[in-house]
């Protein structure tokens, strides 16, 4: 049974929302972003380089040759979501969202009456990978005997280190082939200045929100996969053709896409 939704408390999927210009948002969202905004006047722009760094990096997966993806932390559906980019390249591709939101998944529901048979969507939680790989409504989408596109896009940040962030990422990708493809997002404050990082520590009361440094996210997957080319960077910097409109410290978030061993 689903919970009810709570608009008294901030949620992060809904906050991302508003700062990527949607409506799918309750006071306590925007009262929340607003609060980290005025400490990190870029951060709508952080939100728009990293959904872009998403659909170029589901297009590259898919370019690989893998045509089914489990895209975890998927937030509340916007233009260019993981469906929408892997089947402009072959419409048969499948693609698994996973969020732990009421909202996202009313929205979900109204998204998958429209591409029956090709989208699923599990209210499951990031921090119980058995839940998520062993749903009984994954099974149809997804064959862990062929490659899959696994997706944690600004997700990981949500897991503290004593809900052993490690041993999460290491159960997902156990289950993985080899072959199988990841992308991963991580907010970082390694290029901000001490007087940014105090008032964002202040806007993060109840320790939820875990930022980690580009070595630390490398250390996360350690040698179970290859990290492709560029290697760990800024997500506005990774395969990003388009002239830079944000530095690393403004964007404030590490991507890699790596390949399983």
């Amino acid at each position: 049974m689903t919970e009810p939704i709570d608009s008294s408390r901030p949620h992060p999927a809904r906050r991302y929302n508003y700062w990527l210009g949607g409506k799918d948002n309750f006071a306590a969202d925007r009262e929340s972003g607003d609060q980290i905004a005025a400490v990190t006047p870029s951060i709508r722009t952080a939100a728009l380089e990293n959904r872009a760094f998403l659909g170029r990096a589901a297009r590259h997966i898919a370019e690989q040759g893998v045509r089914q993806f489990l895209d975890i932390g998927t937030g509340i559906p916007a233009p260019g979501n993981t469906h929408e980019v892997v089947q402009a390249i072959d419409p048969a591709a499948r693609v698994v969202y996973v969020d732990n939101d009421p909202l996202v998944l009313a929205h979900a529901r109204a998204l998958l009456s429209g591409t029956p048979g090709t989208i699923a969507y599990l209210d499951a939680d990031l921090r119980d990978p058995a839940a998520i790989l062993d749903h009984d409504d994954l099974r149809p989408l997804i064959d862990f005997s062929r490659p899959v596109g696994l997706l944690l896009i600004a997700v990981l940040h949500f897991v503290r280190d004593d809900e052993d962030v490690e041993g999460v990422v290491t159960k997902l990708l156990d289950r993985l082939p080899a072959g199988s493809w990841v992308a991963a997002s991580h907010a970082t404050y390694e290029f901000m200045p001490a007087e940014v990082v105090a008032g964002l520590a202040k806007a993060n009361r109840d320790g939820r929100f875990v930022p980690r440094d580009g070595e630390r996210l490398r250390e996360l997957f350690g040698d179970r996969v290859e990290i492709v080319e560029p290697g760990v960077v800024s997500v506005a910097h990774w395969h990003n053709d388009e002239p830079a409109r944000a530095s690393a410290a403004d964007v404030m978030c590490n991507a890699l896409v790596a390949r399983k061993r």
